[in-house]
């Protein structure tokens, strides 16, 4: 091995140990959990550390459960949720970037500083002053009386939940598309209209060609925590008609008797991530070698 391929291994090394620490060990730990066994008599996980032991039966039991059983009905409103939200943020945050890329000159500074103010403020203390603006007595509630509409935005409703994800994670959505946008060189945009394209064809053909990787890990970056939310849901909502993902394992490890199934529900979102993941590797890579050519 090369002094320089020694280097970039001592380099790397730190953050491999950290993955290891905090990522490994403790993912490893949930899947002893998950196919370990219950204490008949507490009703407490018994992790099973050696793999060759391991019992899938209660995770089978869970995987049918997400099929054909109860909670299908909660996987598929969770889908719904962060499916619909991610359309609303991406119809909010991408216009934002797109301004902030393109047009913003000398405010650009000032605009990124409050997008960024959100994040100096803890998502659940966000949360609790959107309960605020929304309890009967919040200023959102007076002002939608005033103008004759008398809605109660906390009786369970689907709509307040959905804009509740909207509200806490489009600052986590504009600033990676951002980030893409600011890289495109708009002399290429600006090439296309010169050869007759119009406006809305220029951004369809060049920008957004362009501006994918960052799309894609935006989408990636809110959906992956949008999944596994249960602030929102219990802040917002309190129904068990809006329960997500998350509000499920949190009752499963927390609640129940059966905290081996909140474990596996773990694990399933953990495979849901590494498809993300796999996915958005191999988008970005497919799109590096198209531009290398």
């Amino acid at each position: 091995m090369s002094r320089r391929n020694r280097l970039w291994v001592a380099l790397t090394a730190p953050g491999v140990a950290w993955l290891l620490a905090f990522f490994a060990v403790p993912f490893y730990a949930v899947a002893c959990v998950a196919f370990g066994s219950i204490d008949p008599v507490f009703r407490d996980a018994v992790p099973q550390w050696n793999p060759l032991n391991w019992d899938f039966a209660q995770a089978g039991d869970v995987l049918a459960s997400i099929t054909s059983g109860p909670l299908r009905g909660v996987v598929v409103r969770t889908v719904v949720y962060v499916a619909i939200a991610m359309v609303i943020a991406f119809a909010i945050g991408f216009p934002i970037a797109y301004y902030l890329a393109r047009h913003a000159g000398r405010r650009r500074l000032l605009l990124l500083t409050l997008i960024i103010l959100p994040f100096w403020v803890n998502y659940l203390m966000r949360m609790l002053a959107w309960v605020n603006l929304l309890s009967p007595s919040g200023f959102a509630q007076r002002f939608m009386s005033l103008i004759g509409v008398d809605v109660n935005w906390l009786d369970g409703s689907a709509t307040t939940v959905i804009l509740g994800l909207v509200y806490g994670y489009v600052p986590f959505l504009i600033l990676p598309l951002y980030a893409a946008l600011e890289r495109i060189d708009w002399r290429l945009v600006d090439a296309a209209r010169d050869l007759g394209a119009t406006s809305r064809e220029a951004f369809r053909m060049v920008t957004i060609p362009l501006a994918k990787p960052g799309v894609v890990a935006a989408g990636i970056l809110i959906a992956l925590p949008m999944f596994g939310d249960y602030y929102t849901n219990d802040l917002l909502s309190r129904s068990p008609s809006t329960e997500m993902l998350g509000n499920q394992i949190d009752f499963y490890i927390n609640n129940s008797s059966e905290p081996q199934n909140g474990a596996v529900l773990v694990m399933f979102m953990s495979a849901l991530l590494l498809v993300g993941l796999s996915w958005y590797l191999r988008s970005t890579a497919r799109i590096g070698r198209e531009r290398v050519r």
